[in-house]
């Protein structure tokens, strides 16, 4: 089943989830434009796919002061842009037990990636997408750790529960737009999330969680059906069990 959305900014698409439901959206015909920092993998990207299908674009989303220019020359070139999904993560081991060894830069870098940096792109993209007079959509990727954390990476734990919050705000913001805002949850992934390059506590890291190509069956599935919220996996468990009845307080305070 096809996206309803003719071209669809992919920001963080260099690799793991990003770069799977990117080349599945080129698979079901959409026209995609990859966004992330390493340009090799960006090329890479492109040439598996052909120009006629992909391009890239290399950004560092965490550099907040340019991503008024970076939307200002996607919309200029794309002009038939009308969905973008920011998936740009990265996740750290943080323990306060031992606090010698907490770098506040890495905690600073976390969140800016994990959170910041989307209320930013939301706020340069949305003029653009609010006079579209089809249908547009922003989707997120947050975590099921949005929605129960763990204790090893704490700030990631927060930063993408600050996420689905604001999430749920904008949608009500936007509810009598054609902005559709949608937020993927997806389970501990095979990704390089979990490498121990970047999290040296974490061994056999790709081995982690649920296979990426099962993920992105279930995900694509779910966000080609147009739902607002893909819980996938042990997200989804865990949404099921509480999140509907939290969202009912939600709604009956924000009217």
């Amino acid at each position: 089943m096809p996206l309803p959305y003719k071209r669809v900014l992919v920001i963080g698409a260099t690799s793991g989830i990003g770069e799977a439901l990117a080349s599945r959206f080129v698979a079901e015909g959409a026209k995609v434009i990859a966004v992330g920092r390493r340009k090799e993998n960006l090329e890479a990207f492109v040439h598996k796919h052909g120009k006629d299908k992909a391009t890239a674009v290399p950004f560092d989303i965490t550099e907040l002061d340019k991503i008024p220019n970076f939307a200002t020359n996607v919309i200029s070139t794309y002009d038939d842009l009308d969905c973008i999904l920011l998936n740009s993560g990265i996740q750290r081991g943080l323990d306060f037990s031992k606090p010698e060894s907490i770098d506040v830069d890495a905690i600073e870098t976390e969140y800016k990636t994990n959170y910041l940096s989307f209320l930013v792109l939301t706020k340069a993209f949305l003029p653009f997408l609010l006079k579209k007079q089809d249908e547009s959509s922003l989707m997120f990727t947050t975590s099921g750790l949005a929605l129960v954390p763990i204790t090893r990476c704490p700030n990631y734990c927060a930063s993408k529960a600050a996420l689905h919050h604001w999430i749920l705000v904008l949608r009500k913001q936007l509810r009598d737009s054609k902005v559709k805002v949608v937020e993927l949850f997806p389970p501990a992934v095979q990704t390089e999330l979990h490498d121990e390059k970047h999290q040296p506590d974490i061994k056999n890291g790709r081995q982690i969680g649920m296979p990426l190509d099962r993920f992105t069956d279930e995900a694509y599935e779910g966000l080609a059906a147009g739902k607002e919220e893909v819980p996938v996996g042990d997200a989804a468990g865990w949404y099921n069990a509480f999140e509907p009845q939290r969202q009912q307080l939600f709604n009956k305070m924000a009217g």
